[in-house]
C-alpha cells in the first residue's frame, strides 16, 4: 500500500503556516488541478482529491492538532485520535468530505453566496469565467523564421493573417440589428450548465446559447450568430535587434475578434532564427571555426575572416596550434536590453594537406628530415611523459 503524502507537503506550506496561508495555498492549487481545467488527466484528479483532504484536515483546528500529534493515524480506524472522533468515519474510512464540497465551501465563501454554487461565483472567481471577459477573442500564435543577420540588426516584417474578426453587420452582437435579446432560459444567463458524470459534477458550455448567456429573436444573416467573420489582414511586425529563437512578440488586439462587443485577443509572434552557414550563436556571442594551412599556422601571417558587419583582418602568430581561439570584441549580437554587444570567437584549426603530388611529398620529406625534437615541443613533451607505457 502506497504511503500517504504529508498534508503540509501537499499544500506546499510549513508546519507553522497560518490559517490564511493554508487557505491561500489551497485556493491556488485547487484551481490549478481542478478536473474541469484538466479534463481526462487522472494525475490532476488525484492531486485535487489530495488537496481537499489535506485542506480539510489542516483548516480545522482540532483535526490539525490531532494530525500534528499522530499524523495520518489520527484519521484511521484505531488511530491515536479515534477517541476524539476523527478516526473511523465514512468516506473511505477517513471521515473526509467530497473534495468538490470542500472546493465549493472555500470558493463559495468568497463570492457572497447567491445560490449559484460552483457554476456561479466559483467559476467566475476561480477560473475567470464571468463578467467582462465573456466573449473575449482567443489569442493566436504566428511562427516567424528570420535569418541571423535580421536577428542581429533588427528588421520589420509584413505578415498575412486570416482570423475571425468582429462582424461589420451586427458589430459583434450575433443578432440582426434591432433584434431583442433575452436571458437564456437554459443556463439562466451564466453561459454554462451543470452536468453530472458519476463522481464529478462539471460545467459545460450551454448548448442553447453557446456560452453567450442570451438568446436572440433573429441571428445575424452575415455571421450566422457568431458575431465574427473570417478576414485576411496584413500586419507589420517590428523585430528588435538581439532576438533569439523562442522570443515572443505580443501584438495586442490582433488575435481573434471578440463577440458581443468584447475585446479582441492578442497575436503572439514566436521567433525562430535559422541556422547560419558560418556562425553558431551562444547568447550574444558568435562562434566561427576558421581553417588555415599548415604553412600559415607555422609561419604566421594575416587572414581575412567574416563578421556580421563584413570582412575583418586577423593576425595569426607563428606557431599557432589547432584549437587556438581569438576573440573579436563587440562583433557579436546586440543585447536585447541595450547592454552592449557580444563578441565573435574565432577558433583556428590547422588543415592537414590530403592530396600531395610527388614534388610536394619530396619537399615535405626534406622538411621532416630537417626537423628535430625542438621543432615540435608538444610532441616531445607528450612522448617523454608516455615513455613508461612503452616499456
Amino acid at each position: 500500500m502506497a504511503t500517504k503524502r504529508d498534508y503540509y507537503e501537499i499544500l506546499g506550506v510549513s508546519r507553522g503556516a497560518s490559517e490564511e496561508e493554508i487557505k491561500k495555498s489551497y485556493r491556488k492549487l485547487a484551481v490549478k488541478f481542478h478536473p474541469d481545467k484538466n479534463p481526462g488527466d487522472k494525475t490532476a484528479e488525484e492531486k485535487f482529491k489530495e488537496l481537499g483532504e489535506a485542506y480539510e484536515a489542516l483548516s480545522n483546528p482540532d483535526k490539525k492538532a490531532a494530525y500534528d500529534r499522530f499524523g495520518h493515524a489520527a484519521f484511521t480506524q484505531g488511530g491515536g485520535a479515534s477517541a476524539s472522533g476523527f478516526g473511523g468515519g465514512g468516506g473511505g474510512g477517513a471521515g473526509f468530505h467530497d473534495p468538490f464540497d470542500v472546493f465549493r465551501e472555500v470558493f463559495g465563501s468568497q463570492g457572497g453566496g447567491g445560490g449559484g454554487g460552483i457554476f456561479g461565483s466559483i467559476f467566475e472567481d476561480a477560473f475567470g469565467g464571468g463578467g467582462a471577459e465573456r466573449g473575449r477573442g482567443s489569442d493566436l500564435r504566428y511562427d516567424m523564421e528570420i535569418t541571423l543577420e535580421e536577428a542581429a540588426r533588427g528588421c520589420e516584417k509584413e505578415i498575412t493573417v486570416t482570423k475571425p474578426e468582429t462582424c461589420d453587420h451586427c458589430k459583434g452582437a450575433g443578432a440582426e440589428p434591432g433584434t431583442k435579446r433575452h436571458k437564456c432560459p437554459t443556463c439562466g444567463g451564466r453561459g454554462q450548465v451543470a452536468v453530472s458524470r458519476g463522481f464529478f459534477t462539471v460545467a459545460q458550455t450551454c448548448p442553447r446559447c453557446q456560452g453567450a448567456g442570451e438568446t436572440v429573436d433573429k441571428v445575424c444573416v452575415k455571421c450566422k450568430g457568431d458575431g465574427r467573420q473570417d478576414k485576411t489582414s496584413k500586419l507589420k511586425v517590428k523585430i528588435p535587434a538581439g532576438v533569439d529563437t523562442g522570443a515572443r512578440l505580443r501584438l495586442t488586439g490582433h488575435g481573434e475578434g471578440g463577440t458581443q462587443g468584447s475585446a479582441a485577443g492578442d497575436l503572439h509572434v514566436v521567433i525562430r532564427v535559422k541556422a547560419h552557414e558560418l556562425f553558431q550563436r551562444d547568447g550574444n556571442d558568435l562562434h566561427c571555426e576558421i581553417p588555415i594551412s599548415f604553412g600559415k599556422a607555422a609561419l604566421g601571417g594575416e587572414i581575412k575572416v567574416p563578421t556580421l558587419e563584413g570582412a575583418a583582418m586577423l593576425k595569426i602568430p607563428a606557431g599557432t596550434q589547432s584549437g587556438k581561439a581569438f576573440r573579436l570584441r563587440s562583433k557579436g549580437v546586440p543585447d536585447l536590453r541595450n547592454r552592449g554587444l557580444g563578441d565573435l570567437i574565432l577558433k583556428i584549426y590547422v588543415e592537414v594537406p590530403s592530396k600531395l603530388n610527388d614534388l610536394q611529398i619530396e619537399k615535405l620529406q626534406e622538411f621532416l628530415n630537417a626537423c628535430n625534437e625542438d621543432s615540435n615541443p608538444q610532441e616531445k613533451s607528450f612522448f617523454h611523459k608516455a615513455k613508461e607505457f612503452f616499456k
